[in-house]
């Protein structure tokens, strides 16, 4: 496995980084290095469009539907770069990293003219409706049902985890639509807008004190009948491929993320003494082991040239960054000691590391829990027999 970059690749490198750090440090100054995802949505809107504009959005999509046509090596010097520039989190990731790819893999050409070019253009943000009260991690659960009435679905139900549904303007639903049906058979993606009277977007607080969780509701919410990926029943192929998107080129990103979470825990241990600590010095060094070895694995992964399925690296890489993180937030509060227990402000805001703790607690949860990602690698993975349902 070759982990090295072209001369041409770190030209693109160096190109990336220059336009990203000027944007930085001139016109989108404000919005460097924040964290939390509903911090000024707006202004973020109009970075998504800064992006589109000059064609960063979504590097890796043909230039026909707003891309660059960029090669894997690009895509993931790009997501770097990002990351080492202090660029916020996308606010339209979903669209970009998974509502996007989705309709180029699965949709009609009518269904990519009417979508994709936003999408890039950052015009259109996207959120994912597929987990509900009674359907997390096991996701062929879901009740929310969908039928066809005057040439549209009409969907009722109950959604929930739908991050930043509140600044959306369209949703991706996995819902029911074949009556009798359980299990993944019978179930239907479909592209729905936000702004319509059947849908309810209720903010769920965090422990950390965003509101970038809802809960949706839909009550006779509706959309064109030709807003179906697919084929009545493939929702369950398509969200499955949707996940395989999501182990994608952006981990590479994230893991400079979490570069630069480290590295603002070395500096606090080097301010307040907590270098000095031996145990200290050895979880820091544990976790730098640790990430270089997710960044081996996640090239791995990308290797992997059918995107369309979730293989053996990719079953084992959500759990492997999701404990890592949880152990990282940890040792984060340990070097602040009490002082990374009190805000620093009146309100409840956190800075970087002690945030980093409260929202690590999730990333063992959501996008399937540890437990489930256990029993994907056993069964999927390895083959070894099925865990016993009811």
């Amino acid at each position: 496995m070759k982990l090295g970059f072209s001369a041409a690749d770190e030209a693109f490198r160096a190109e990336c980084a220059d336009w990203l750090q000027g944007q930085m440090a001139g016109e989108f100054r404000d919005i460097r290095g924040v964290t939390q995802l509903t911090t000024m949505p707006e202004r973020r809107k109009e970075w998504e469009q800064q992006l589109g504009e000059h064609r960063w959005g979504c590097i890796g999509w043909p230039e026909v539907w707003g891309g660059r046509g960029a090669s894997l090596a690009q895509q993931v010097i790009f997501a770097e770069e990002y990351a080492r520039a202090g660029v916020p989190g996308r606010i339209n990731h979903i669209g970009v990293e998974l509502a996007g790819p989705t309709i180029l893999t699965f949709g009609t050409e009518e269904q990519k003219r009417r979508f994709l070019p936003d999408i890039a253009a950052g015009k259109t943000i996207f959120c994912q409706g597929f987990s509900e009260p009674n359907a997390g991690s096991d996701l062929a659960s879901v009740r929310t049902k969908g039928r066809v009435e005057d040439g549209h679905w009409v969907v009722n139900g109950q959604k929930i985890w739908t991050s930043l549904a509140h600044i959306s303007d369209w949703i991706f639903v996995v819902t029911r639509t074949q009556e009798g049906s359980t299990g993944p058979k019978g179930l239907s993606f479909l592209m729905m807008p936000m702004d319509q009277p059947g849908i309810d977007v209720r903010p769920i607080r965090q422990i950390n004190g965003d509101a970038e969780f809802n809960e949706t509701f839909f009550t006779d919410a509706r959309c064109p009948e030709d807003s179906l990926i697919g084929a009545p029943g493939d929702g369950w192929k398509i969200a499955m491929g949707l996940l395989a998107f999501e182990r994608g080129v952006s981990t590479l990103g994230q893991q400079m993320g979490f570069r630069n979470e480290l590295d603002e825990i070395v500096a606090a241990a080097k301010a307040n003494g907590r270098a000095a600590d031996p145990v200290i010095r050895q979880r820091i060094a544990t976790a730098q082991i640790g990430l270089q070895l997710m960044r081996y694995g996640a090239l791995r992964m990308l290797s992997n040239t059918d995107h369309s399925r979730i293989d053996g690296a990719a079953l084992t890489y959500k759990i492997q960054w999701a404990t890592w993180r949880r152990s990282l937030g940890e040792l984060a509060m340990d070097v602040l000691g009490q002082a990374g227990e009190i805000a620093p402000g009146q309100s409840y805001e956190w800075d970087v590391l002690p945030n980093l703790f409260l929202y690590s607690r999730a990333d063992t949860i959501y996008g399937g829990t540890n437990q489930i990602q256990r029993n994907l690698i056993a069964e999927r993975g390895l083959g070894l027999p099925r865990e016993p349902r009811g």
